[in-house]
């Protein structure tokens, strides 16, 4: 398979796969040369959750539809020169990339308005030399000092999510006790004076002056009645009270406590195994 004269275009729709065929990550900036504006490095995200950009050359890459395949494998990528993909790059940094994935030819730093200027030859043999130190990026052609994320690769679809319990505290309505109101009927004695009248006879004589009167002598008689009250007692129901319930809230403090669990996230390194901490720190 031949090497591919990328567009730009053809650049930021692709997604980069290494030379193992695993995928390193979909191209998120393309760096030109400010001269010729030939693509000469795209940049895909690497390192812990995919927070790094790393650089990568299109010169050598191939293509297979929109996949861009790179002869470099994927963790050597991610070890490569931490350079700030920040719109330009400086020729001390350019060089650094050059040293790592071994170019050979000439380069210059342009000032065009490009995304950054390099004027990059051929592509060397991209097998690592026997005296180049993966683990650090360093060359046989020089020291370049960098940045190193840690061993533990989280590209786009390469990640693992940490999970972890947290109480959710919220209150149910629940019956808690039942109040009930009955009535019943209870006798009792009760003892009222009542004022009554009664009517009594007496007899009164009252004299006369002994005028002659017309009347004859004979049997005679009168009859009078006389009156008098009773207690009568009679009993009417009537409404002596009303009584209901009313129900008023009360809110009080209570304490709950819950067992939770959570994920922790451990390294394993050659040499021992690391705990990494919450800001993506590694704790020996």
């Amino acid at each position: 398979m031949t090497d591919h004269t990328f567009s730009i275009d053809e650049l930021y729709r692709g997604t980069v796969y290494d030379s193992n065929g695993d995928k390193i990550g979909s191209v998120k900036q393309v760096y030109t040369d400010d001269t010729t504006g030939e693509p000469q490095f795209v940049t895909v995200n690497t390192g812990l959750f995919g927070t790094r950009e790393s650089f990568v050359p299109v010169r050598g890459a191939t293509a297979r539809g929109d996949d861009i395949h790179v002869p470099y494998t994927k963790d050597f990528v991610k070890d490569a020169p931490n350079i700030d993909a920040d719109g330009h790059m400086e020729e001390s940094e350019q060089d650094q990339l050059f040293r790592y994935y071994d170019y050979s030819g000439g380069y210059s730093a342009g000032t065009g308005d490009r995304d950054v200027s390099t004027g990059v030859g051929g592509v060397g043999d991209p097998t690592l030399d026997s005296d180049r130190d993966v683990s650090t990026g360093v060359g046989g052609l020089g020291d370049t000092t960098r940045d190193r994320d840690v061993d533990l690769d989280r590209g786009d679809d390469d990640s693992i999510v940490r999970r972890e319990e947290q109480l959710r505290v919220g209150t149910e309505r629940v019956e808690s006790g039942r109040l009930r109101i009955r009535k019943h009927v209870v006798t009792e004695q009760q003892t009222v004076t009542v004022p009554v009248e009664r009517e009594e006879f007496e007899v009164v004589r009252e004299p006369l002056d002994g005028t002659s009167s017309s009347g004859s002598l004979g049997e005679d008689e009168i009859a009078v009645t006389t009156h008098e009250e009773r207690p009568v007692v009679d009993k009417e129901v009537v409404d002596a009270e009303r009584i209901g319930v009313e129900k008023r809230t009360v809110t009080d403090q209570e304490r709950v406590s819950a067992d939770i669990s959570k994920e922790e996230i451990d390294v394993d390194r050659d040499g021992g195994i690391a705990d990494i901490d919450r800001d993506g720190d590694i704790r020996r």
